[in-house]
């Protein structure tokens, strides 16, 4: 290449034309718009190939810039690599599977002809898993007893069975450690006056947490064994007021009567006269002769004795039987809060199992006399529910002579 000559310029100043550097000799040295445009095409051309080697390579899945370099008007730092972030791919979220739903369990009342077996065909399960589901209740339904009785089902006892599952893995049952007892809370009860009018009561104290299940006695007497029973085992204490004339001739009576002396821990006895007048109706010597007569037949039959408790049939009474009655020792003449009205039948206008339950549960409080009947129409089949509804709402049942300190 020639190289330019110099000129003399004004003032004869010798003037040499400014050099040309060749871009490619350094161009780090270039500034302004000519350097860009002098250095694009060669950039394309060198990220083009240095693509076309990674790929030939194995590595054109790596992520990378954009070919044609920094955007103009970013701001890089010499020497480093410009970083790229990559948009990420949204997945689909696949729903969510609809759950089944949980199985609902159900209280069975059990009826006649019952069994563990047509139980469980008719609810889909087992039999083995209806009675491990209320050993805890039912001691006799435990599978790991060795009294176990699957053929021993009770007319009245309400079972807890899951419809459509079979589920026999042992549950806990009345090996595992026992849920303490809820303490029962028995205020002050009023005594007899000293003057032996004998004293009128149609509750205990208030403010306790004890309810008096009481049970006449005194005509139609089934299924009065049953009642008793299931009273016995499941360790529910009651009192029984039966009539002398019954227990004197009855043979179901009598067997009711050997019953409840088995567990004296669990039942109080007393007085419902003879043969079941109208006490209001009768001379002082009746009423007197009524109740002492009962007293022999019971206590000759059983040796227990029902004093100090009367309970007048009808409920008839006024100060001239409680005076009558104390002075042949029932200083407490009993009547009710809660009555039940269980010894009229269904078809004839009495109530049904579920009026039974809810009257009792709805009037019940502390230190109520609940009025019932041994050979009362639905009785049976209600008074599982009466008692479960009473511990629901934090009540015991109690005797007469707990609830009065006898």
């Amino acid at each position: 290449m020639a190289t330019p000559r110099s000129w003399r310029g004004p003032a004869g100043r010798r003037h040499r034309p400014a050099a040309i550097t060749s871009p490619l000799r350094d161009p780090t040295r270039q500034t302004g718009a000519v350097n860009a445009r002098s250095l694009a095409p060669r950039w394309t051309v060198a990220i083009t190939l240095a693509a076309v080697l990674a790929g030939g390579c194995g590595l054109a899945d790596l992520p990378s810039g954009s070919p044609s370099g920094p955007t103009p008007g970013s701001s890089t730092t010499e020497g480093a690599t410009p970083s790229v972030s990559a948009a990420p791919t949204a997945s689909p979220t696949p729903a969510a599977p609809t759950p089944a739903p949980a199985p609902t369990a159900i209280a069975y009342v059990v009826q006649a002809y019952d069994t563990l077996l047509s139980l469980g065909r008719r609810f889909g399960t087992s039999g083995r898993s209806i009675a491990y589901w209320n050993r805890a209740t039912y001691p006799s339904l435990d599978p790991d007893s060795a009294a176990y009785d699957p053929n021993r089902i009770e007319i009245g006892w309400t079972l807890t069975i899951i419809p459509g599952v079979i589920d026999e893995t042992p549950s806990p049952g009345p090996s595992s450690a026992a849920t303490p007892a809820p303490s029962i809370v028995i205020p002050a009860a009023p005594t007899p006056p000293a003057d032996g009018s004998g004293l009128l009561v149609t509750h205990g104290a208030r403010g306790g947490n004890a309810v008096a299940l009481t049970f006449d006695m005194g005509g139609r007497t089934d299924p009065a064994l049953a009642i008793v029973q299931w009273l016995i085992d499941h360790d529910v204490r009651a009192t029984v007021f039966p009539t002398g004339q019954l227990a004197a001739t009855d043979a179901t009576a009598k067997a009711v009567l050997k019953l409840v002396a088995s567990r004296i821990d669990l039942f109080t006895l007393g007085d419902h006269s003879y043969d079941h007048p109208d006490f209001t109706t009768l001379t002082r010597a009746a009423m007197i002769d009524q109740v002492t007569r009962t007293e022999t037949a019971i206590e000759s039959l059983i040796g227990l004795s029902t004093r100090p408790f009367f309970r007048p049939p009808y409920g008839a009474q006024g100060p001239a039987v409680r005076s009558a009655v104390a002075s042949a020792g029932f200083a407490y003449t009993v009547m009710w809060d809660v009555d039940t009205i269980d010894w009229k039948a269904t078809a004839d206008g009495g109530p049904t199992v579920d009026d039974i339950v809810a009257k009792v549960l709805s009037r019940a409080q502390g230190g109520s006399i609940v009025l019932m009947h041994l050979g009362g129409w639905n009785t049976l089949e209600a008074l599982p529910r009466i008692v479960a509804g009473l511990g629901d709402r934090g009540f015991e049942p109690v005797t007469l002579a707990d609830l009065f300190g006898r």
